[in-house]
């Protein structure tokens, strides 16, 4: 799935980070700014109890930070407001959110597609069945983080034992409907590279091999697979800085800038809300620090979306959106 020869190498002496982003647009006549908003993604906190070695947040067991009850009405009433066609549930982890039940129930009838992402090992026994039971009442749709087919690269990046973690709770998710054609029930899988790899198949190969290996090794299936490069934000960069592999991965990602991809950019079409309520062009400028449009604002002092053709902030980490196929 991922090939050797796409693997970072240790920079030359004197290798710098690439052109800065915003130059490299702007050098093919492009701008990154708001078209429709049209998904609300809300980070819940980054309690989680792994700590993946990828993770751009640098979530796990040991972060406190979560989305409090008075953040989550104002969160709620301005969803209510607005009325998204997609509302993203994301963490860390947020199935082990305290308040989970009431953010589901909350949510569920504010949009069309209700999305919740797991990483299928914080919950098990009854706590996990209680909230896929809540999930299928409301059509959730699940997005369940996958790495690898490989046992070991799984293991290495999440931690020990969490591959086998994770086909148990496919297994369970397909035994309530999950993932089976024509149940409604609709169950993505979400793939990242190991460490500092770039993938070197496309996403429908990808998908294949998932859908091949799953359903002839353990009888799982699923509907559809996204595969992710890894986003240098985080506990990530930190490993590649801490490897001398920084700088080779940035400009990896730089040499397959493909200006096709930016109109798909999912930021252009979506607005994320931390556990403070403040906003941000995603989540991975949230993991950056930097705010919606460069403006600090808390989800209290807006009332729409975002403006039309409103600028979005841009960071040298937006590469790993634009390399290839980029992210959608």
């Amino acid at each position: 799935m991922y090939s050797q020869s796409e693997c970072a190498v240790q920079p030359l002496p004197g290798m710098g980070e690439p052109r800065p982003f915003g130059e490299t647009i702007a050098g093919h006549g492009l701008f990154v700014q708001r078209e429709k908003t049209t998904t609300l993604q809300v980070n819940v906190g980054l309690v989680c109890n792994l700590r993946c070695s990828h993770c751009h947040l640098d979530a796990g067991p040991d972060r406190r930070e979560t989305m409090n009850a008075e953040t989550l009405s104002q969160v709620l009433s301005y969803a209510a407001k607005n009325r998204f066609e997609t509302i993203d549930i994301t963490g860390g982890a947020p199935e082990l959110h305290a308040q989970i039940r009431e953010i589901i129930e909350g949510f569920a009838p504010l949009a069309k597609r209700v999305l919740l992402r797991t990483n299928l090992t914080a919950l098990h026994g009854e706590a996990w069945k209680r909230l896929t039971r809540l999930c299928q009442d409301h059509g959730v749709i699940m997005i369940a983080s996958f790495p690898s087919l490989n046992l070991h690269q799984t293991d290495e990046q999440r931690g020990k034992g969490v591959f086998k973690r994770i086909i148990a709770s496919l297994r369970e998710l397909n035994a309530i409907g999950y993932g089976i054609p024509d149940t409604g029930l609709e169950l993505d899988l979400v793939s990242n590279p190991p460490n500092a790899f770039l993938p070197s198949l496309s996403q429908a190969q990808v998908e294949k091999q998932f859908r091949d290996l799953l359903d002839s090794k353990w009888g799982i299936s699923f509907h559809h697979l996204f595969l992710f490069g890894n986003v240098p934000l985080g506990r990530f960069r930190r490993q590649l800085e801490q490897t001398g592999n920084l700088a080779g991965y940035l400009m990896k990602l730089s040499d397959r800038f493909n200006p096709d991809s930016v109109s798909s950019l999912m930021c252009r079409s979506l607005i994320s809300v931390d556990w403070d309520g403040y906003l941000h062009d995603c989540d991975f400028n949230l993991a950056r620090g930097l705010d919606l449009g460069g403006v600090r604002t808390h989800i209290s002092e807006m009332d729409g979306a975002p403006i039309y053709g409103s600028p979005i902030a841009t960071d040298n980490h937006c590469y790993a959106c634009t390399a290839g196929s980029g992210f959608t």
